[in-house]
């Protein structure tokens, strides 16, 4: 539970410290993604923070809908910091490759019953690795930025995660 509590107080301080260094365009916004490695949707929040006219940092968090399997209940979020570097920036269309760090929490839960007899598995396992990818935001003129994401996080079994949403310019 300590390491939870660190790794958010953490992710908020930096979170605020980019809020105050950036000078460019800010953004936050909601997504919706699919996970390869757990086969299932997720829902996340998303923030941008301009650094450089092609730079930005870009935190986000993914829940993914828990999976049942049998007696089998699995329980899978993430959090990324990621730095996104736009290779074009054309009106109405953005490019960037993203990299960075990424903590991928699983817990499983399992009820068996034999009968008379019964017992309860409960697990939790974190892990920290990279992103690598890409993404496309589409700039339609308004506060608001559709965008698609493609990473594949290195980890354990590693997991490639579609990811897409809204933006909106704050």
């Amino acid at each position: 539970m300590k390491t939870k509590k660190l790794i958010f107080t953490a992710f908020l301080f930096f979170a605020g410290l980019v809020v105050s260094q950036a000078q460019i365009d800010t953004r936050i916004g909601a997504e919706l993604a699919y996970g390869t490695e757990i086969e299932n949707l997720g829902i996340g929040a998303n923030a941008e923070f301009g650094v450089l006219d092609n730079l930005s940092i870009s935190p986000s968090f993914i829940y993914y809908f828990p999976k049942e399997e049998g007696p089998i209940k699995v329980n899978w979020w993430e959090i990324n910091g990621n730095v996104n570097y736009y290779f074009i920036q054309d009106e109405g269309f953005h490019l960037y490759g993203l990299g960075g760090l990424n903590y991928t929490n699983v817990s499983i839960d399992a009820d068996i019953d034999y009968g008379d007899f019964g017992y309860s598995v409960d697990s939790s396992d974190g892990r920290f690795g990279l992103n690598l990818g890409a993404g496309a935001n589409m700039d339609l003129g308004s506060n608001i930025m559709p965008f698609a994401e493609l990473k594949y996080v290195i980890i354990d079994g590693g997991q490639l995660v579609l990811a897409a949403g809204v933006k909106f310019n704050i």
